[in-house]
């Protein structure tokens, strides 16, 4: 049982669950982005070529900034209301 001014384990424990969700769907949207847009469909070689791994390495980057500023407008956004 939580006391005054604390949080409640369970529903903590429920909470980190869904940013644990939240965060493994948001990962795998990523990879699957990135895989579809960097990666030959045509398997030539065991490794990442020089220009997969480069585009992997920009989509990647770029796909964690449009995250954050989207989640900075949400959380302004929800802030207003």
């Amino acid at each position: 049982m939580a006391q005054a001014g604390q949080p409640d384990p369970a529903a903590a424990i429920e909470m980190a669950k869904q940013e644990m969700d939240y965060r493994v769907n948001l990962f795998n949207a990523m990879v699957s982005s990135c895989y579809e847009k960097c990666i030959d469909k045509r398997y030539k070689d065991g490794e990442l070529s020089v220009g997969e791994n480069s585009c992997i390495d920009r989509c990647s980057s770029k796909y964690w900034q449009v995250t954050g500023i989207v989640g900075q407008m949400l959380g302004a956004q929800g802030g207003m209301q």
